[in-house]
């Protein structure tokens, strides 16, 4: 008796799997997707990116990119940040900024607004050198500086320079007459105002009521003055943010008025403390050595060397940039804190927020 056996065609699956690794074969050393990143990189399924579409000048320093995100962008909450890598001269950054568009886009772009800063390497380049059709990496958005779901009758926002950004991102999506808004923002001129006519203009269609504080006229904002300008300042929840000195003072401020609870801040940078007189900074692996100074962080140190470091919020947040401390010491930025590793110690450290405090080696 012969037996005969149905022939197993093979699915749709296995033609495909088999159809990859003849794709991977072919296009050795790089992969398949090596080739789709050129053609569709805002795919599904892909390392999330985004093309910039737009750069839309906001004042001398300042200007917001429009920026379309993959397919797989999960969308944000106003008042919520996402981090951006961009390259600069060979070398990837990693940035976090405010979204500051609207929710309902018709176009499906975000849009973040970048202030550049003296010096600052990654924010010149966006602001000022930045062309439409440039790639970026995303992260998802994240942050909690964000709006309860039961709205307060009355809240209070405290901003200074690009410290504007996350509320502005709150404004253009709260609804008319959901809130009563008072918006404090401070800033050397009314031309270094960030979104100065449209803030204006919310204020003259009583939208919000708006404060400004020009320091190259008026000072600095003093936190004792805005009980003055805001008479019912302890009926309002408060959100702040800026530079980390007016943080600090307003922090102390509210606490000494018994309003501690009421207040809720977003930093961009860790406060700095000039201490410590820096040190020979060594790398294990690599075998790279440099000067650092005590103020400056490790990351920030090693990539003006040219030394490719891991890296991710830059805030002292999310940890991407921990690496083992070997020998020496380095000074926690934010709280002055010092952190020693005997020789053939490991002792890891966030290299965002430290800076040399005498000769160091970093196992990378």
């Amino acid at each position: 008796m012969t037996t005969t056996f149905p022939v197993r065609r093979p699915t749709l699956r296995v033609l495909r799997d088999r159809a990859l690794r003849l794709a991977e074969l072919v296009t050795t050393p790089l992969l398949p997707d090596d080739y789709l990143d050129l053609v569709a990189p805002l795919r599904a399924g892909a390392d999330l990116r985004g093309r910039i579409e737009a750069v839309e000048p906001e004042t001398r320093d300042a200007a917001t990119l429009v920026i379309r995100p993959g397919a797989d962008w999960a969308g944000h909450r106003p008042g919520q940040y996402v981090r951006i890598g961009v390259d600069v001269d060979g070398v990837r950054h990693w940035r976090a900024y405010s979204v500051t568009s609207r929710l309902d886009r018709p176009d499906g772009c975000i849009a973040v607004t970048v202030k550049a800063i003296p010096d600052g390497r990654v924010s010149n380049h966006l602001v000022h050198r930045t062309r439409p059709g440039t790639m970026i990496r995303l992260d998802q958005a994240a942050g909690e500086f964000v709006l309860p779901e039961q709205l307060p009758p009355a809240a209070l926002f405290v901003t200074a320079g690009s410290g504007i950004t996350p509320v502005m991102g709150i404004l253009r999506n709260l609804p008319a007459g959901a809130t009563d808004v008072v918006v404090v923002h401070s800033a050397p001129s009314p031309e270094d105002v960030i979104f100065g006519a449209e803030l204006r203009s919310l204020h003259r269609d009583g939208r919000i009521r708006l404060v400004e504080q020009h320091t190259d006229t008026a000072g600095l904002l003093d936190p004792a003055d805005l009980a003055r300008q805001v008479a019912d300042l302890a009926e309002r929840t408060t959100w702040a943010c800026g530079p980390v000195g007016m943080l600090d003072s307003l922090e102390e401020h509210w606490a000494s008025l018994g309003l501690a609870g009421s207040l809720r801040t977003e930093r961009f940078r860790p406060a700095v403390l000039v201490t410590g007189e820096g040190g020979t900074l060594s790398f294990t692996r690599s075998g790279t050595r440099l000067e650092a100074g005590g103020a400056t962080p490790l990351l920030d140190a090693a990539e003006e060397a040219g030394v490719l470091m891991p890296s991710g919020c830059r805030m002292g947040i999310c940890f991407g940039c921990v690496l083992p401390l070997r020998e020496g010491a380095v000074r926690d930025l934010r709280t002055g804190e010092i952190t020693t590793a005997a020789p053939g110690d490991g002792v890891v450290v966030q290299t965002c927020i430290s800076a040399a405090a005498g000769a160091c080696q970093i196992d990378h």
